[in-house]
Protein backbone atom coordinates (compact mmCIF):
# COMPACT_ATOMS: atom_id res chain seq x y z
CA UNK A 1 0.00 0.00 0.00
CA UNK A 2 1.48 2.97 -1.04
CA UNK A 3 2.61 5.56 1.73
CA UNK A 4 -0.09 8.25 0.91
CA UNK A 5 -2.86 6.01 1.47
CA UNK A 6 -1.48 4.61 5.36
CA UNK A 7 -1.24 8.18 5.60
CA UNK A 8 -5.11 8.71 4.90
CA UNK A 9 -5.87 5.81 7.01
CA UNK A 10 -8.32 7.18 9.92
CA UNK A 11 -7.95 3.71 12.21
CA UNK A 12 -3.95 4.18 12.02
CA UNK A 13 -4.24 8.22 12.89
CA UNK A 14 -6.56 7.43 16.30
CA UNK A 15 -4.31 4.70 17.39
CA UNK A 16 -1.02 6.53 17.27
CA UNK A 17 -2.92 9.99 18.80
CA UNK A 18 -1.66 10.35 22.71
CA UNK A 19 -5.09 10.60 25.87
CA UNK A 20 -6.13 14.01 26.12
CA UNK A 21 -5.08 15.34 29.23
CA UNK A 22 -7.12 17.25 32.30
CA UNK A 23 -7.41 20.84 32.39
CA UNK A 24 -5.38 22.30 35.07
CA UNK A 25 -8.60 24.62 36.26
CA UNK A 26 -10.65 21.56 36.88
CA UNK A 27 -8.64 19.72 39.54
CA UNK A 28 -8.02 23.52 40.92
CA UNK A 29 -11.65 24.12 41.05
CA UNK A 30 -12.75 20.57 42.30
CA UNK A 31 -9.88 21.21 45.20
CA UNK A 32 -11.73 24.05 46.11
CA UNK A 33 -14.76 22.96 46.60
CA UNK A 34 -13.55 19.98 48.34
CA UNK A 35 -11.81 22.43 50.61
CA UNK A 36 -14.81 24.93 51.06
CA UNK A 37 -17.11 21.92 51.82
CA UNK A 38 -14.52 20.50 54.43
CA UNK A 39 -14.11 23.93 55.67
CA UNK A 40 -18.35 24.50 55.81
CA UNK A 41 -18.60 21.19 57.52
CA UNK A 42 -15.63 22.10 60.30
CA UNK A 43 -17.46 25.65 60.51
CA UNK A 44 -21.22 23.79 61.79
CA UNK A 45 -19.44 21.55 63.61
CA UNK A 46 -17.69 24.00 65.65
CA UNK A 47 -21.06 26.24 65.47
CA UNK A 48 -23.20 23.67 66.75
CA UNK A 49 -20.79 21.29 68.48
CA UNK A 50 -22.69 22.77 71.61
CA UNK A 51 -26.20 22.76 70.72
CA UNK A 52 -28.99 19.93 70.74
CA UNK A 53 -32.45 20.28 68.95
CA UNK A 54 -35.36 17.41 67.81
CA UNK A 55 -38.31 17.97 65.59
CA UNK A 56 -40.52 16.27 68.84
CA UNK A 57 -41.35 19.18 70.48
CA UNK A 58 -44.49 21.12 70.50
CA UNK A 59 -46.60 23.87 72.14
CA UNK A 60 -48.18 22.91 76.23
CA UNK A 61 -50.27 24.48 78.59
CA UNK A 62 -53.04 24.23 80.57
CA UNK A 63 -56.21 23.27 79.63
CA UNK A 64 -58.96 23.28 82.30
CA UNK A 65 -62.20 21.33 81.59
CA UNK A 66 -65.17 23.06 82.87
CA UNK A 67 -67.95 20.28 83.61
CA UNK A 68 -70.86 20.57 85.29
CA UNK A 69 -71.72 19.37 89.00
CA UNK A 70 -75.43 18.26 88.82
CA UNK A 71 -78.05 17.51 85.92
CA UNK A 72 -80.19 20.52 84.54
CA UNK A 73 -81.17 22.44 81.82
CA UNK A 74 -78.85 25.56 80.85
CA UNK A 75 -80.89 29.09 81.41
CA UNK A 76 -77.71 31.17 80.42
CA UNK A 77 -74.85 30.79 78.32
CA UNK A 78 -72.22 34.07 78.70
CA UNK A 79 -69.32 32.78 76.24
CA UNK A 80 -68.82 31.62 72.91
CA UNK A 81 -66.54 29.78 71.17
CA UNK A 82 -62.37 31.04 71.39
CA UNK A 83 -63.53 33.33 73.93
CA UNK A 84 -61.32 35.04 76.35
CA UNK A 85 -62.80 35.04 79.46
CA UNK A 86 -61.22 35.96 83.24
CA UNK A 87 -61.01 34.43 86.80
CA UNK A 88 -64.38 34.71 88.38
CA UNK A 89 -66.82 35.76 85.22
CA UNK A 90 -69.46 33.74 84.43
CA UNK A 91 -69.45 31.14 81.95
CA UNK A 92 -73.41 29.51 82.18
CA UNK A 93 -76.11 29.23 84.73
CA UNK A 94 -78.36 26.30 85.27
CA UNK A 95 -81.71 25.95 86.42
CA UNK A 96 -81.58 26.38 89.89
CA UNK A 97 -85.67 26.60 90.74
CA UNK A 98 -85.05 23.02 92.69
CA UNK A 99 -81.69 23.71 94.25
CA UNK A 100 -83.38 26.97 95.50
CA UNK A 101 -86.29 25.58 97.10
CA UNK A 102 -83.85 23.21 98.71
CA UNK A 103 -81.97 26.03 100.22
CA UNK A 104 -85.36 27.58 101.28
CA UNK A 105 -86.24 24.42 103.01
CA UNK A 106 -82.96 24.50 104.77
CA UNK A 107 -83.12 28.07 105.32
CA UNK A 108 -86.40 27.07 107.55
CA UNK A 109 -85.51 24.27 109.67
CA UNK A 110 -82.61 25.99 110.67
CA UNK A 111 -84.83 29.31 111.83
CA UNK A 112 -87.08 26.34 113.26
CA UNK A 113 -84.36 24.62 114.75
CA UNK A 114 -83.17 28.37 116.57
CA UNK A 115 -86.28 29.22 118.06
CA UNK A 116 -86.42 25.74 119.96
CA UNK A 117 -83.19 26.30 121.02
CA UNK A 118 -83.79 29.59 122.06
CA UNK A 119 -86.48 28.43 123.57
CA UNK A 120 -84.69 25.36 125.54
CA UNK A 121 -82.05 27.91 126.86
CA UNK A 122 -85.26 30.12 128.94
CA UNK A 123 -86.06 26.79 130.28
CA UNK A 124 -83.08 26.37 131.63
CA UNK A 125 -82.49 29.61 132.63
CA UNK A 126 -85.90 29.20 134.31
CA UNK A 127 -85.00 25.70 135.97
CA UNK A 128 -81.73 27.15 137.73
CA UNK A 129 -84.26 29.44 139.59
CA UNK A 130 -87.85 27.44 139.85
CA UNK A 131 -85.89 23.74 141.22
CA UNK A 132 -84.10 25.40 143.93
CA UNK A 133 -87.36 27.67 145.11
CA UNK A 134 -89.31 24.55 144.87
CA UNK A 135 -87.08 22.56 147.43
CA UNK A 136 -86.81 25.39 149.18
CA UNK A 137 -90.40 25.88 149.44
CA UNK A 138 -91.45 22.28 150.11
CA UNK A 139 -88.97 22.27 152.96
CA UNK A 140 -90.18 25.02 154.18
CA UNK A 141 -93.55 23.54 153.62
CA UNK A 142 -92.45 20.15 155.97
CA UNK A 143 -91.49 22.75 158.76
CA UNK A 144 -94.99 24.61 158.68
CA UNK A 145 -96.36 20.92 158.88
CA UNK A 146 -94.76 19.57 161.68
CA UNK A 147 -95.43 22.95 163.90
CA UNK A 148 -99.08 22.14 162.96
CA UNK A 149 -98.72 17.62 163.98
CA UNK A 150 -96.99 18.72 167.10
CA UNK A 151 -99.84 21.30 167.89
CA UNK A 152 -102.85 18.64 167.10
CA UNK A 153 -101.10 15.90 169.04
CA UNK A 154 -100.67 18.64 172.10
CA UNK A 155 -104.53 19.03 171.63
CA UNK A 156 -105.38 15.72 171.32
CA UNK A 157 -103.47 14.93 174.37
CA UNK A 158 -105.12 17.45 176.50
CA UNK A 159 -108.49 16.28 175.10
CA UNK A 160 -107.72 12.78 176.37
CA UNK A 161 -106.47 14.11 179.99
CA UNK A 162 -109.37 16.05 180.16
CA UNK A 163 -111.99 14.85 182.59
CA UNK A 164 -114.79 13.24 180.96
CA UNK A 165 -117.45 16.04 182.35
CA UNK A 166 -114.80 18.68 181.53
CA UNK A 167 -114.78 18.28 177.63
CA UNK A 168 -117.00 16.16 175.01
CA UNK A 169 -116.19 13.71 172.72
CA UNK A 170 -117.49 15.94 169.93
CA UNK A 171 -113.91 17.67 170.81
CA UNK A 172 -111.70 14.66 171.44
CA UNK A 173 -112.63 13.35 167.92
CA UNK A 174 -111.60 16.90 166.52
CA UNK A 175 -108.54 16.54 168.63
CA UNK A 176 -107.69 13.47 166.75
CA UNK A 177 -108.79 13.74 163.47
CA UNK A 178 -106.59 17.48 163.20
CA UNK A 179 -103.36 15.04 164.50
CA UNK A 180 -103.98 12.45 161.42
CA UNK A 181 -104.61 15.50 159.22
CA UNK A 182 -101.02 16.86 160.23
CA UNK A 183 -99.69 13.56 159.71
CA UNK A 184 -101.17 13.23 156.40
CA UNK A 185 -99.91 16.82 155.43
CA UNK A 186 -96.55 15.79 156.58
CA UNK A 187 -96.37 12.76 154.73
CA UNK A 188 -96.65 14.77 151.69
CA UNK A 189 -94.81 17.35 152.44
CA UNK A 190 -92.09 14.89 152.58
CA UNK A 191 -93.09 13.43 149.37
CA UNK A 192 -93.26 16.71 147.85
CA UNK A 193 -89.24 17.37 149.19
CA UNK A 194 -88.26 14.50 147.81
CA UNK A 195 -89.15 15.07 144.24
CA UNK A 196 -88.26 18.81 144.76
CA UNK A 197 -84.62 17.18 146.09
CA UNK A 198 -83.17 16.35 142.57
CA UNK A 199 -82.82 19.79 141.56
CA UNK A 200 -79.28 19.33 139.64
CA UNK A 201 -80.50 16.21 138.43
CA UNK A 202 -83.46 18.50 136.69
CA UNK A 203 -81.38 21.25 135.76
CA UNK A 204 -78.86 18.85 134.08
CA UNK A 205 -81.78 17.44 132.27
CA UNK A 206 -82.48 21.02 130.86
CA UNK A 207 -78.99 21.18 129.90
CA UNK A 208 -79.05 18.28 127.74
CA UNK A 209 -81.99 19.14 126.05
CA UNK A 210 -80.16 22.43 125.00
CA UNK A 211 -77.24 20.70 123.79
CA UNK A 212 -79.47 18.25 121.90
CA UNK A 213 -80.89 21.32 120.42
CA UNK A 214 -77.93 22.95 119.34
CA UNK A 215 -77.15 19.61 117.86
CA UNK A 216 -80.34 19.46 115.48
CA UNK A 217 -79.44 23.16 114.76
CA UNK A 218 -75.84 22.52 113.83
CA UNK A 219 -76.93 19.60 111.46
CA UNK A 220 -79.40 22.02 110.08
CA UNK A 221 -76.98 24.79 109.50
CA UNK A 222 -75.06 21.79 107.75
CA UNK A 223 -77.74 21.08 105.46
CA UNK A 224 -78.15 24.81 105.07
CA UNK A 225 -74.61 25.04 103.93
CA UNK A 226 -74.55 22.21 101.58
CA UNK A 227 -77.79 23.42 99.92
CA UNK A 228 -76.18 26.78 99.33
CA UNK A 229 -73.23 24.84 97.93
CA UNK A 230 -75.22 22.91 96.03
CA UNK A 231 -77.11 26.01 94.70
CA UNK A 232 -73.99 27.55 93.68
CA UNK A 233 -73.27 24.59 91.06
CA UNK A 234 -76.03 25.91 88.95
CA UNK A 235 -73.37 29.02 88.53
CA UNK A 236 -70.32 27.55 86.12
CA UNK A 237 -67.43 30.44 87.19
CA UNK A 238 -63.81 30.77 85.24
CA UNK A 239 -61.68 29.50 87.46
CA UNK A 240 -58.86 30.64 85.49
CA UNK A 241 -57.99 33.16 82.79
CA UNK A 242 -58.08 31.69 79.65
CA UNK A 243 -59.58 31.10 76.02
CA UNK A 244 -62.71 29.66 75.72
CA UNK A 245 -62.37 26.36 73.67
CA UNK A 246 -63.78 22.74 72.57
CA UNK A 247 -67.49 24.52 73.43
CA UNK A 248 -70.51 22.01 73.10
CA UNK A 249 -73.18 23.41 75.06
CA UNK A 250 -75.81 25.73 73.63
CA UNK A 251 -78.89 27.32 75.81
CA UNK A 252 -81.37 25.37 76.55
CA UNK A 253 -79.39 22.01 76.51
CA UNK A 254 -79.66 19.41 79.10
CA UNK A 255 -76.81 18.61 80.92
CA UNK A 256 -75.99 15.55 82.93
CA UNK A 257 -73.48 15.88 86.59
CA UNK A 258 -69.84 15.45 85.49
CA UNK A 259 -70.66 15.95 81.84
CA UNK A 260 -67.71 18.32 80.26
CA UNK A 261 -68.84 21.37 78.94
CA UNK A 262 -65.74 23.42 77.95
CA UNK A 263 -62.21 23.91 78.46
CA UNK A 264 -60.51 26.99 79.07
CA UNK A 265 -56.68 27.16 77.68
CA UNK A 266 -54.56 29.43 80.01
CA UNK A 267 -52.84 32.15 78.96
CA UNK A 268 -49.53 30.59 79.87
CA UNK A 269 -47.96 28.21 77.25
CA UNK A 270 -44.73 26.75 76.45
CA UNK A 271 -43.00 24.20 75.48
CA UNK A 272 -42.59 20.41 76.13
CA UNK A 273 -40.24 18.84 73.90
CA UNK A 274 -38.65 15.24 73.63
CA UNK A 275 -35.01 14.89 73.32
CA UNK A 276 -33.33 11.53 72.97
CA UNK A 277 -31.74 10.24 76.06
CA UNK A 278 -28.69 10.55 74.35
CA UNK A 279 -29.06 14.31 74.12
CA UNK A 280 -29.38 14.67 77.96
CA UNK A 281 -25.95 14.56 78.91
CA UNK A 282 -24.81 18.12 79.05
CA UNK A 283 -28.37 19.31 79.46
CA UNK A 284 -29.30 21.57 82.56
CA UNK A 285 -32.20 23.99 83.79
CA UNK A 286 -31.22 27.13 83.11
CA UNK A 287 -29.29 26.66 79.89
CA UNK A 288 -30.69 29.51 77.04
CA UNK A 289 -32.74 28.11 73.81
CA UNK A 290 -34.03 29.12 70.99
CA UNK A 291 -37.33 28.19 69.29
CA UNK A 292 -38.92 28.14 65.80
CA UNK A 293 -42.36 27.82 65.37
CA UNK A 294 -43.27 25.80 62.46
CA UNK A 295 -46.29 27.81 61.89
CA UNK A 296 -45.07 31.22 61.73
CA UNK A 297 -42.30 30.82 59.98
CA UNK A 298 -40.81 34.42 61.27
CA UNK A 299 -41.75 34.08 64.51
CA UNK A 300 -37.93 33.24 66.50
CA UNK A 301 -38.70 32.43 70.22
CA UNK A 302 -36.05 32.57 73.03
CA UNK A 303 -36.35 30.83 76.58
CA UNK A 304 -34.61 28.47 78.93
CA UNK A 305 -34.57 24.97 80.25
CA UNK A 306 -36.77 24.81 83.08
CA UNK A 307 -36.38 20.89 83.93
CA UNK A 308 -36.49 17.20 82.71
CA UNK A 309 -38.84 14.81 83.36
CA UNK A 310 -38.28 12.35 85.89
CA UNK A 311 -39.20 9.02 83.39
CA UNK A 312 -39.22 8.53 79.74
CA UNK A 313 -41.99 9.18 77.90
CA UNK A 314 -42.66 5.06 77.24
CA UNK A 315 -42.53 5.44 81.17
CA UNK A 316 -46.09 6.88 82.18
CA UNK A 317 -47.32 5.64 78.32
CA UNK A 318 -51.05 3.69 78.87
CA UNK A 319 -48.79 0.62 78.17
CA UNK A 320 -45.20 0.89 79.66
CA UNK A 321 -42.29 -1.74 78.23
CA UNK A 322 -41.77 -4.87 80.49
CA UNK A 323 -38.18 -5.46 80.10
CA UNK A 324 -38.17 -7.99 82.18
CA UNK A 325 -40.16 -9.93 79.90
CA UNK A 326 -37.15 -11.62 77.61
CA UNK A 327 -38.36 -9.86 74.67
CA UNK A 328 -36.38 -6.95 75.30
CA UNK A 329 -34.94 -4.53 72.35
CA UNK A 330 -32.93 -1.69 73.14
CA UNK A 331 -34.29 1.48 71.68
CA UNK A 332 -33.49 5.37 72.24
CA UNK A 333 -35.54 6.59 74.63
CA UNK A 334 -37.03 10.08 74.73
CA UNK A 335 -37.23 12.65 78.10
CA UNK A 336 -40.08 15.49 78.03
CA UNK A 337 -37.97 19.02 78.95
CA UNK A 338 -40.44 21.38 79.71
CA UNK A 339 -38.91 24.57 78.20
CA UNK A 340 -40.21 28.22 78.93
CA UNK A 341 -40.96 30.76 76.45
CA UNK A 342 -38.89 33.92 77.57
CA UNK A 343 -39.35 36.39 75.00
CA UNK A 344 -40.64 36.61 71.39
CA UNK A 345 -44.11 36.39 71.92
CA UNK A 346 -46.58 38.66 70.16
CA UNK A 347 -50.03 39.12 71.74
CA UNK A 348 -51.81 39.31 67.84
CA UNK A 349 -50.29 35.94 67.36
CA UNK A 350 -52.06 33.45 68.69
CA UNK A 351 -49.93 30.42 70.01
CA UNK A 352 -52.03 27.27 69.85
CA UNK A 353 -51.71 24.38 72.01
CA UNK A 354 -49.95 21.46 69.76
CA UNK A 355 -48.14 23.44 67.16
CA UNK A 356 -45.02 21.47 66.44
CA UNK A 357 -41.52 23.50 67.05
CA UNK A 358 -38.11 23.17 66.65
CA UNK A 359 -36.12 24.10 70.09
CA UNK A 360 -32.63 24.32 69.95
CA UNK A 361 -30.79 24.17 73.14
CA UNK A 362 -27.30 26.07 73.66
CA UNK A 363 -25.19 23.62 75.96
CA UNK A 364 -22.96 24.95 78.66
Amino acid sequence: MPDDMRAQDPGQDRSSEAPPRRSPTGWLVLGTVALLAIAGGAAYWYATRNEVSTDDAFTDGRAVTIAAKLAGYVTELHVTDNQRVHAGEVLLRIDARDTRAARDQAAGRVASAEAQLSNARLALDLARIVYPARLASALAQRDAVRATLVRAQADRRRQLAMPRPATTQTEVDEATAASAQAQAQLAEAEAAIRQAEPVALSIAQAEAQVHELEGELAQARAQLDQAEVTLSYCTLIAPQDGWVTKRNVERGTFVNAGAALMSLVSPEVWVTANFKESQLDRMRPGQHVRIWVDAYPGLALRGHVDSIQRGSGGRFSAFPPENATGNFVKIVQRVPVKIVIDEGLDPDVPLPLGLSVDPKVELQ
